[in-house]
């Protein structure tokens, strides 16, 4: 990448077409011409922002408790360094210690990125440098640190580090067997298994590609079924249970840097909807080596492989959906033969959400815990061994969101729930059945991580009037310690005022200048996402950072969750089948205009609104279909063609491109193209893997074509996560500009 500072090289592009933008309509409030001079953003809180990574660098990440409770290990980088490193807490003395670090391990080498362990960042949402991950063996007493495509062993009582060599290429995905005495990974698409007693390498797979791999969740796997693995041990580590993943039909977007054409593009299998997906297989290996035995499943009616599970006790376990998601199999395979059983079917007449942990089979192999959304609401369940329902643990009024832990040994689940969808309490609840007992209640956003057996805990802990805290907890609750966080504070906290609006009782922040006079009139921003499976509207501060920042440059800015969002029950979110666009923005317009009503300062004669990835596709979208509700706005890489969008995500909400071509019509952004009447500023990442960067060209090219004017700030080598410091900067500042020119200053 050119070294140039990139907030000069990235200046906004004005696109015209070959006629002037149409007259606006007489309700228009222009307040200042385009060309007018605009004063440039106050940026140091921006520039502190961005250097400490939004004020997280520094926090203690990747929380693990040891199975003994004797330890908790967690990752840490310096508060303005990216760098992450691994320590160790020891809750009997309060004292930490540094375990592992790039320089321990690299002796000084530079740390490099595989495509694959870039591809899997990007997935995982990971940013910085360092150390990423790690894994501790089921005993505790070794962790598995996977780092610049080497794996390393380090003995936790002597802080010995072993590289285990490899001359089969770098590793991905890399474990310990259950008895913690080999390593798997995949090395170049085929999984290999390392003893760790005489460093012997067995190849378990062979004949990897281009367009085969083994061991190595397909990209529709890992981006939208939150499934990062691609293999299984068996409980009693003789077998492996690995997916084959063949990508030969299915279609290869390119992605080059425009900037270094002579660069080769790369060209990842990217399945648009309502075309081929990668086949997806799956085979029982001997870890020892040798012939595979195939594992059967209808994959004509089911062909994700949306979980696997194979724990002590129990089979290995399958679910498997079919193409629309309105159906999905819990499947039990007989080893013996590769044979699969059905344990359970769901449906919903219009999609079945995933739940990444589920099913989680009990030790003793006497039931397994399954989640459902059948009553309404996420509740949780125990199940017999063939199925059949034993009880149900959680009632609706819980509002389960996620599980934590499954304490075998004093028959109880530790979860995530809390009625009220801005907060995340702590909860445990019998496997005997009965009220489930609260072990927070304040007004937080909550999150654990339990030992094995629940001898002790750390809370990870939330709010909007305090400082972030890590508190280690015995298993009565009593705290014991403390994390150590070296992260910078912000300078303020942001004034955030949490609001229930509308008909609808629609869930709303206002954020104000921290000068606000209300005295005066104030141009509106609204922060926009919309989409499923993502809050807005929280008790966690970081949200409403950048949101202050924004509205300290002369806005008033509101946030609001309509429906489509989580964790308000099934008809809430299921609103949003066949109706991507306008449902969520009928519901951010009724939210703007009741903010409004409260908050006199608010000139709704003057709103902006801006997002990122569906946010961004909202933004667009509003402006586009609401131009008498939006006069400005900023569409960072905005899907703006749905059939362009990958096919387990689009044809959740859109059903398939052939049958349900109305409801594509509908959401696509192309056929508005011809309607712009307001400013608009398109941000797109050049290297985008996620959104493709042809979603913003696609919409330009319509907009030129009909003669419509509009902005464009392309990131040249920016993905769908946008991490370079030029960039951030280049990116706020000119949206700040691109408002204030638009939208004028306070009156």
């Amino acid at each position: 990448m050119n070294p140039r500072p990139l907030c000069v090289l990235l200046g906004v592009l004005a696109c015209r077409g070959p006629s002037a933008t149409p007259p606006r309509p007489a309700a228009d409030t222009q307040v200042t011409a385009r060309d007018a001079a605009v004063p440039a953003p106050d940026t140091a809180f921006l520039d502190a922002w961005i250097a400490t990574g939004r004020f997280t660098r520094g926090q203690p990440q990747s929380i693990t408790v040891t199975p003994d409770g004797s330890a908790v290990l967690f990752l840490r980088s310096g508060p303005r360094d990216p760098t992450r490193a691994l320590y160790s807490y020891d809750p009997s003395t309060g004292q930490e210690r540094l375990l592992a670090s790039a320089d321990l391990l690299l002796r000084g080498a530079a740390e490099t990125l595989t495509p694959e362990e870039r591809a899997r960042r990007e997935r995982q949402r990971i940013v910085g440098r360092g150390l990423s991950n790690y894994l501790l063996a089921p005993d505790g007493t070794r962790v598995l640190v996977p780092f610049s495509g080497r794996l390393f062993v380090l003995e936790r009582s002597t802080g010995a580090v072993r590289e285990l060599a490899s001359l089969a290429g770098t590793a991905s995905d890399a474990r310990f067997s259950p008895d913690g005495r080999r390593v798997s990974c995949v090395r170049a698409g085929d999984v290999y298994v390392t003893d760790l007693a005489s460093g012997r390498e067995t190849r378990v797979t062979t004949g990897a590609g281009r367009d085969l791999t083994h061991g190595t969740a397909e990209f529709v796997a890992q981006e939208e079924m939150d499934r990062d693995e691609g293999y299984w041990w068996s409980p009693d580590g003789r077998w492996l249970a690995v997916q084959e993943t063949d990508t030969r039909e299915v279609e290869r977007l390119r992605i080059s840097d425009p900037s270094h054409p002579e660069n080769a593009p790369d060209e990842p299998a990217y399945p648009r909807a309502g075309r081929n997906n990668a086949v997806v297989t799956l085979a029982l290996y001997p870890a020892a080596g040798g012939p595979p035995r195939p594992v059967r499943w209808d994959r004509e009616r089911c062909p994700y492989l949306a979980a696997a599970r194979w724990t002590e006790g129990a089979p290995l376990t399958l679910v498997v959906q079919n193409r629309p998601q309105t159906e999905e199999l819990v499947l039990a395979v007989d080893p013996s033969t590769g044979e699969t059983r059905t344990l359970l079917r769901e449906t919903d007449e219009a999609w079945l959400n995933l739940d990444e942990a589920m099913p989680r089979w009990l030790p003793d192999g006497s039931g397994f815990l399954w989640t459902t959304e059948r009553s309404g609401r996420w509740q949780v369940e125990l199940r017999a061994p063939d199925g059949a329902l034993v009880r149900a643990l959680t009632t609706p009024e819980v509002n389960y969101r996620r599980l934590l832990s499954l304490d075998f040994a004093h028959r109880r689940v530790w979860l995530l729930g809390g009625e009220d969808p801005r907060e995340t309490q702590l909860a445990r609840v019998s496997l005997d059945g009965g009220a489930p007992e609260w072990l927070t209640r304040d007004h937080a956003e909550h999150e654990a991580m339990v030992a094995r057996g629940g001898a002790l805990h750390v809370r990870q802990v939330f709010t909007l009037d305090g400082p972030p805290r890590w508190t280690v907890h015995r298993e009565d609750g009593t705290p014991t310690g403390t994390l150590t966080s070296v992260a910078e504070a912000p300078p303020w906290r942001p004034r955030v005022e949490l609001l229930t609006v509308g008909s609808q009782g629609l869930h709303a922040a206002l954020v104000r200048p921290r000068d606000f006079d209300p005295r005066r009139r104030y141009p509106a921003l609204l922060t926009v996402y919309g989409g499923p499976h993502s809050r807005m509207v929280t008790r966690a501060p970081g949200r409403y950072l950048i949101a202050q920042w924004l509205a300290d440059q002369g806005f008033v800015v509101a946030l609001a969750d309509g429906r489509g969002t989580p964790a308000r029950g099934r008809a809430w979110e299921r609103a949003l089948k066949l109706h991507t666009g306008d449902v969520p923005l009928e519901d951010q317009v009724e939210a703007l205009r009741a903010l409004g009503a409260r908050e006199p300062a608010m000139d709704l004669a003057r709103v902006g609104v801006h997002g990122w990835s569906y946010g961004g596709y909202l933004a667009a979208f509003a402006v586009l279909e609401r131009p008498d509700v939006f006069h400005a706005a900023v569409a960072g890489a905005p899907v703006t063609d749905w059939r362009d969008y990958d096919t387990h995500y689009t044809e959740r909400y859109l059903g398939h491109p052939e049958t349900d071509r109305d409801a594509y019509e509908r959401a696509s952004l192309l056929p508005r193209a011809e309607r712009l009447s307001r400013p608009l500023l398109l941000v797109h990442g050049t290297a985008d893997d996620n959104v493709y960067l042809l979603h913003s060209l696609r919409l330009a090219g319509a907009l030129v074509e009909h003669g419509r004017t509009f902005d464009y700030l392309p990131l040249p080598g920016a993905t769908h996560m946008v991490t370079a410091a030029p960039q951030n900067r280049a990116l706020y500042t000119r949206m700040v500009a691109f408002f204030r020119q638009h939208l004028g200053a306070p009156s």
